[in-house]
């Protein structure tokens, strides 16, 4: 199982095994990562899952698609180049390794 690390505002650190087929914001949801909200539930209208994907990696997400382009540009920390939606990264074997920056903040 892929290893992914979520890296909360005070700079502690949490790293979860993912189930391949698992998009990070269901298994931050599932852990009780308290800086990932996803109010929508992964239906890409709320961006309360912002992330921000660590160097070495972005080359390794999927293509942000136009739906969740728009809904970075409301995310309440803003848009860095690095930003993504939690919801739409769903882990491949790939991604181990991962480690994603919890935006701050998110509501």
């Amino acid at each position: 199982m892929p290893k992914v690390t979520f890296i909360n505002p005070d700079e502690s650190r949490i790293e979860l095994d993912i189930p391949v087929g698992t998009s990070l914001m269901r298994a931050a949801t599932a852990h009780g990562i308290d800086g990932i909200v996803g109010d929508c539930g992964g239906g890409l209208t709320c961006a309360t899952c912002h992330v921000l994907v660590e160097d070495g990696y972005l080359d390794k997400m999927p293509a942000v698609q136009a739906n969740e382009d728009q809904m970075l540009d409301f995310t309440a920390m803003g848009r860095s180049p690095c930003s993504r939606l939690s919801c739409q990264l769903v882990v491949t074997e790939d991604m181990d390794g991962l480690t994603v920056r919890i935006a701050d903040p998110q509501l």
